[in-house]
């Protein structure tokens, strides 16, 4: 992106922001939250849904690890840091989801 178009690109977006009252600290605010509860998202599966391991149980968790999946499969990488490096959990592969595709995985989410 060239300059100029970088330079209208912000001048539009401060006078939206101005029109509805946000401010650049409530942006930042907002990011570092969310950065936070990334962070502390312990279990996820392919749709996104999370849980950070307080708490009950949610009922996509349940439905999964009823079914007969692990919840280590469920596990976010770096959400635990490791006493080692050879203790480092392996990366989570989707495609082998045996969940993908069938009834249980478009179930409702409550």
């Amino acid at each position: 992106m060239d300059e100029r178009k970088r330079e209208s690109m912000i001048a539009y977006l401060r006078g939206r922001m101005a029109k509805v009252g946000m401010k650049a600290a409530d942006i930042a605010a907002a990011l570092k939250e969310d950065q936070l509860r990334q962070r502390s998202v312990r279990y996820r599966n392919a749709f996104g849904d999370a849980w950070d391991g307080k708490g009950a149980m949610p009922q996509w968790l349940q439905q999964a690890t009823s079914a007969g999946q692990s919840l280590q499969h469920f596990a976010v990488i770096g959400s635990e840091k490791p006493a080692t490096q050879t203790q480092r959990q392996p990366a989570v592969d989707w495609s082998k989801d045996p969940f993908a595709g069938t009834r249980l995985a478009t179930a409702p989410r409550s």
